[in-house]
């Protein structure tokens, strides 16, 4: 038996994958939370096999801070990301926070519960799309925007100035313009607004 966590903000969303899967045989949803602290202390709390994780949790916290809490206790349960999210920021950071896997909501209820099964057998599970994604960076290395230079992205689409920018990743302003040169380049554009537009449509954002 699959003795499982559902995380997600969302009452409505956690009924609906409550309502796939009873009847589903070999597994069990054990416990639910709609906050990244909610989901550790049900972790510590319970004996979780797999936890299917919403990357978004509103002001209840971050899916991905609530994936690396719960990776780092003992003996810990496989993380499987269950979100809308496909970009290569949201997809980096939930991998190098130890998920196992990534799924999109509109998966096919038959491929949720086979993913379910193959987290809790420790195998990494991948949407298409986030496949793809991932064989892109890897195909194309010096193209790809580091996790600094994809923070650095995000910032410039929130407005911040360089200052603004240095200030809230604790570097120099002069290592944010190197950061900004190499992005350029990797990029093929020559301003901070297209580089929000190229970073919009390459899904980076």
């Amino acid at each position: 038996m699959i003795r499982l966590l559902l995380v997600d903000d969302h009452p409505v969303v956690r009924a609906g994958l409550r309502a796939v899967l009873a009847p589903v045989d070999g597994i069990e949803v054990v416990a639910e939370a709609g906050t990244a602290a909610d989901a550790l202390a049900a972790a510590q709390r319970e004996t979780i096999d797999v936890v299917l994780m919403d990357l978004r949790l509103g002001s209840g916290g971050d899916g991905v801070h609530a994936t690396e809490s719960i990776r780092a206790l003992p003996n810990p349960p496989r993380v499987l990301i269950l979100t809308t999210y496909e970009t290569d920021a949201d997809i980096l950071r939930a991998v190098r926070a130890g998920a196992t896997g990534y799924l999109l909501k509109d998966a096919d209820p038959d491929d949720l519960v086979r993913a379910i099964g193959s987290a809790a057998a420790g195998e990494t599970v991948l949407a298409p799309p986030v496949a793809a994604r991932l064989l892109g960076r890897m195909q194309s290395p010096d193209t790809a925007l580091t996790q600094r230079e994809l923070e650095i992205v995000g910032r410039l689409a929130d407005g911040d100035s360089n200052r603004d920018i240095a200030r809230t990743l604790t570097i120099s302003e002069a290592t944010v313009k190197s950061h900004l040169v190499h992005i350029f380049d990797k990029l093929g554009v020559d301003s901070r607004t297209r580089v929000v537009a190229e970073a919009r449509r390459r899904g980076l954002l």
